[in-house]
């Protein structure tokens, strides 16, 4: 009896011992991820998360304020839904940058394997890029970019080019034009990257057209709705008495415009010239309407592309810094023709 009590003692002893040695080593283990855990780590040794044996991919999207923006949330998330292998996590800013960083800070606690964001301007990033550098997050941006001097705070953006953008709008209204008139722009949200850059593009080439004057240049937020209002009190303005032509940073702007030039008594296409920037499926049809003259195409669907991306980085692969989207221009038939294909 003496030796059956020795051996039952021995046996607590030993168990307690060897679940004091699991509890440490599951304290002191730090998390890893896909850019710092060896490669002769076994998976059992790993500490379980959300999405285990997925790529988990933390997305903030801007929000809502176009047809473009809805193409691209539709495009990530359908791209997403489809791929066994991503686990997406997805916010909406609802335009706001604060809500952005919540997100972003958000996603850094969840441990995921890379944050994608399209950043909603350009500047206030710093701070919250440098947590998730210091996390080991890879961070990718998409459609928009961020301020050159935090370059080194992100792996790659994956979009359009849009100084270029800028410069085919502008070659297209200098041809509606015959190199020669007054016109309005209709700028994005202020501090966005695609608004200054597509503005820069722009003015760039319009140097070369010196007969052509921007009369009256504001910005309608990207929203139809406001760049409707904005081109509203522009024609009711001294400077929109005798305009000829519109650029607009974007379709949504555009539509707006041109509801506006139909309720002043004019024709939008013929009696003002209409250039925009996107690609959605309504701009097709206004050009085919007759009522917008070329659309410049930045493409949304970005899903694929930024998919691929994140599972390049967690394999250990290096992305280049900037992967390109492939676009066109749209001008009469040939965006007729396009139409029936478009899929925003």
């Amino acid at each position: 009896m003496v030796q059956t009590k020795k051996i039952m003692g021995a046996l607590v002893t030993a168990t307690v011992l060897m679940s004091l040695v699991a509890g440490c080593g599951a304290k002191t283990s730090e998390p890893t991820t896909a850019s710092t855990a060896p490669q002769a780590t076994k998976a059992a040794d790993a500490p379980a998360k959300a999405g285990d044996g997925k790529v988990v991919v933390g997305f903030s999207q801007i929000g809502a304020e176009s047809g473009w923006r809805g193409a691209e949330t539709q495009s990530i998330q359908d791209t997403a839904k489809a791929d066994p292998t991503i686990d997406l996590k997805f916010s909406d800013a609802q335009q706001k940058q604060e809500n952005q960083i919540k997100a972003i800070r958000s996603f850094i606690a969840q441990k995921v394997d890379v944050i994608a964001m399209a950043p909603v301007v350009e500047t206030g990033w710093e701070a919250v890029l440098k947590e998730a550098k210091d996390a080991k997050i890879p961070v990718i941006l998409v459609d928009r970019g961020v301020d050159k001097k935090n370059e080194d705070l992100y792996t790659s953006f994956i979009g359009s080019d849009f100084i270029v953008e800028g410069q085919n709008a502008a070659k297209a209204m200098a041809e509606h034009l015959g190199d020669k008139g007054n016109i309005v722009e209709l700028e994005g949200t202020v501090g966005a990257s695609a608004a200054t850059d597509r503005k820069k593009g722009f003015d760039d080439e319009m140097k070369n057209h010196p007969n052509i004057k921007i009369v009256k240049s504001q910005s309608g937020d990207f929203n139809r709705a406001t760049g409707k209002q904005v081109m509203e009190a522009i024609l009711k303005s001294p400077e929109g008495k005798d305009i000829q032509g519109v650029y607009a940073h974007n379709d949504d702007m555009a539509l707006g415009a041109i509801q506006a030039i139909e309720e002043a008594g004019k024709k939008p296409g013929s009696d003002v010239k209409i250039v925009s920037i996107d690609g959605i499926k309504e701009a097709f049809e206004a050009v085919k309407a007759g009522k917008l003259n070329t659309v410049v195409e930045c493409n949304p669907l970005l899903g694929p592309q930024l998919f691929q991306a994140a599972k390049d980085l967690k394999a250990g692969k290096q992305l280049p810094k900037w992967i390109k989207s492939n676009e066109d221009v749209f001008t009469g038939q040939k965006a007729i023709d396009a139409l029936p294909n478009r899929k925003y």
